[in-house]
């Protein structure tokens, strides 16, 4: 199925400032070097055109990976980008997220605090952007709480709601890993990577889903906090509709690849 170029996300909240939005998955975020695709920030844009003919300049302020979704915060103008950058940058933000992990996490409540690096760093690496767990790393940390735990014909899953303390790329899928139950769907983190490697050069597969059951990885950006000009704000996304499913024992979609954009007022 080919993707279309339509883009589907959900208004949360809107101010003069900038906007919250509800992202789905496998949308990106920004254009990236490769053949051209609908992004977040593509959708913003024409959602804003009148807004922008008048001086916006929307910028996305916390970026999700294409798989992850979730909450995302967009300036509408470069003052609002900064300020926030600035917010984001000082950790003046309460960030929360749901994934469904493999296996049955023997203790409710846990903290990582293992410091993260990039593979490349310390040894040969496939795949340039893979992160692993390593002393010389930076400091990380993140909390974890489990929700609850089910089965499913594939085996054992539970629900962990994730509190970043620190914001490292990839920092809640590496803990996880860590931990011994990555995150399902994790085509990067479930194993050695192989499973990323086969899926970039043969797309998604009957062999991929047999070991890792979802075709994205199950990460969802449910909470966001934070205090501007004076006000506390704080804004929610319930688990997306795939992963949702997935978590009550039904059936998902085998490969998501469509995305359409409509505004919700």
């Amino acid at each position: 199925m080919s993707l279309q170029v339509v883009v589907d996300f959900k208004v949360i909240d809107e101010s003069d400032d900038w906007l919250v939005v509800d992202k789905p998955a496998p949308l990106i975020v920004h254009p990236a070097n490769r053949k051209p695709e609908p992004t977040l920030l593509g959708g913003v844009e024409h959602l804003l055109a009148f807004e922008m003919e008048n001086g916006a300049c929307p910028a996305i302020v916390n970026r999700l990976d294409r798989d992850t979704s979730g909450l995302v915060i967009i300036a509408k103008h470069t003052a609002a980008a900064r300020e926030l950058g600035l917010i984001f940058e000082r950790r003046e933000v309460s960030k929360e997220y749901l994934a469904i992990v493999n296996g049955w996490p023997e203790r409710d409540e846990l903290t990582v605090a293992e410091p993260i690096l990039r593979a490349g760093e310390i040894g040969p690496s496939a795949i340039w952007v893979r992160q692993i767990t390593h002393s010389d790393g930076k400091p990380c940390l993140t909390r974890f709480q489990v929700e609850r735990r089910f089965d499913r014909g594939e085996g054992r899953f539970a629900l962990v709601r994730c509190f970043p303390e620190t914001g490292r790329m990839h920092q809640i899928r590496v803990h996880l890993a860590h931990s011994g139950h990555p995150i399902t769907g994790d085509k990067l983190y479930s194993g050695d990577g192989s499973e990323y490697i086969e899926w970039m050069a043969r797309g998604w597969s009957p062999d991929l889903a047999g070991k890792l059951h979802l075709p994205r990885h199950a990460l969802h950006a449910s909470g966001l906090a934070l205090r501007w000009r004076d006000r506390d704000f704080r804004w929610e996304a319930p688990l997306a509709a795939d992963l949702d499913a997935f978590a009550a024992g039904r059936e998902t979609l085998d490969n998501p690849d469509v995305v359409i954009w409509s505004r919700h007022d």
